[in-house]
């Protein structure tokens, strides 16, 4: 009886969230924009108001070296990419760090550090997919790495096996994984799109029929009528393949500009939204399956909202995102403008709780209602001015809001007491 007792307190023990302070670990953030990629955190009971000077800042650090990507979280480590290395050697490299207080666990260099004018270093987020962790650099180094200790378990760069060429401002695409393939869009003749063997790295198919020069954005997977797709915005159209083999669906170009399009696809709904700055703007495309393929038809044309590369985010039929530098919210099914306004300034955006967490380009961190009637703005606080502009995403998980910036690293502690 002694025995079974003990056994059951055990398994009782071990389904229970670990925590640290009050992180719970069951609440994890595992890839570009989250778990879905579309910049929704679950999260609930967190602040909606902010203090004068901002919430109370848990711990922060400023060892990341340069760069813009966001951050995969999971159990008790945070994993982020950076620079390190010395200013004549600088390495692009992926760190992990104790999610408790920063401190860094492991950290592994990929490759060589690329300059830029807009900012130097990687531009990516790490993508978690069990225990292994999947990288690309700015310079489209690929790496495959067991995320307990960095040990590579494959690499390859994907300029040079599949023909592509670097953009203007490198590679800013983070990884996607779904089954046992890895997407990324290496631009090359007849490349646009791969799979690879996610163990492996070997080639399962490419989208023969693409050929555009990558974009800046990362591929969401979109389920239409049972069939799968992976979709994403290129160089050059928003584009639609098939899942199972690589197949362009379809494509469509009005939304792409000339310069950069940067900004994840938002689909919902058999529908997907796409946006451009550089005075293009957004289109939503109604989706339907026929025959084992998607065809893409545009819905409505928009120039209310050209967003850069901050990212948009779908809250209860509106779609919320920066146009230029005005936070705009749009009723998702009519392109209807609801209300604009100036905010923190352009920059990136991520929701949780019924509240969008704001992050200006110009080192001003905001709170605001996701709200359709009006523009409800709950705080806001200035971060440091590392030389370049904040771009990286915020990320809110486990009652924290995780703030990137260049070299620093900050955790907010935002849940309600």
């Amino acid at each position: 009886m002694r025995f079974l007792f003990l056994f059951a307190l055990l398994c009782t023990i071990a389904l229970q969230p670990m925590t640290v302070g009050n992180t719970a670990f069951e609440a994890e953030w595992p890839q570009w924009r989250g778990p879905l990629r579309n910049g929704l955190s679950t999260e609930t009971g967190l602040l909606k108001q902010w203090p004068e000077k901002g919430p109370a800042v848990a711990w922060s650090i400023s060892n990341l070296g340069e760069g813009y990507g966001s951050l995969a979280i999971k159990a008790d480590r945070i994993y982020v990419q950076g620079t390190s290395g010395t200013a004549n050697d600088a390495k692009s490299t992926v760190f992990c760090l104790n999610r408790a207080d920063g401190k860094t666990i492991w950290s592994v260099t990929l490759g060589a550090k690329v300059d830029q004018d807009k900012g130097n270093g990687p531009r990516g987020t790490p993508t978690l997919d069990g225990d292994k962790l999947y990288v690309l650099t700015e310079n489209g180094d690929l790496a495959c790495l067991r995320e307990h200790d960095g040990s590579l378990v494959w690499g390859k760069n994907i300029l040079k096996e599949f023909g592509g060429s670097n953009p203007r401002w490198l590679i800013s695409e983070s990884p996607l994984i779904d089954g046992n393939k890895l997407i990324v869009s290496p631009g090359g003749s007849g490349a646009g799109i791969v799979a690879l063997d996610k163990m492996t790295g070997a080639e399962i198919w490419r989208a023969k029929e693409l050929s555009d020069q990558a974009g800046y954005a990362s591929c969401i997977i979109a389920d239409v009528g049972g069939v799968r797709s992976y979709i994403n915005f290129t160089a050059n159209a928003a584009v639609g393949v098939r899942a199972s083999d690589g197949k362009l669906m379809w494509r469509y170009a009005n939304v792409a500009n000339r310069v950069a399009n940067c900004t994840t696809p938002v689909f919902a709904d058999n529908k997907v939204f796409f946006s451009s700055a550089y005075d293009t703007g957004g289109a939503l495309l109604n989706l339907t399956a026929l025959n084992g393929e998607v065809k893409a038809e545009e819905a409505y044309f928009t120039r209310d909202m050209m967003n850069h590369h901050g990212g948009m985010v779908l809250v209860d039929g509106y779609l919320y995102g920066f146009s230029n530098s005005i936070l705009t919210c749009l009723e998702f099914s009519t392109g209807k403008v609801m209300w604009k306004d100036r905010s923190v300034g352009k920059g990136s955006l991520t929701y949780a709780d019924g509240m969008l967490y704001l992050l200006g380009e110009k080192q001003l961190v905001g709170l605001a209602e996701a709200n359709p009637k009006a523009y409800v703005e709950k705080g806001r606080f200035p971060i440091n001015d590392r030389g370049w502009d904040s771009w990286a995403h915020p990320v809110v998980i486990g009652g924290k809001l995780y703030i990137r910036n260049q070299n620093e690293l900050a955790c907010y502690d935002v849940k309600a007491k």
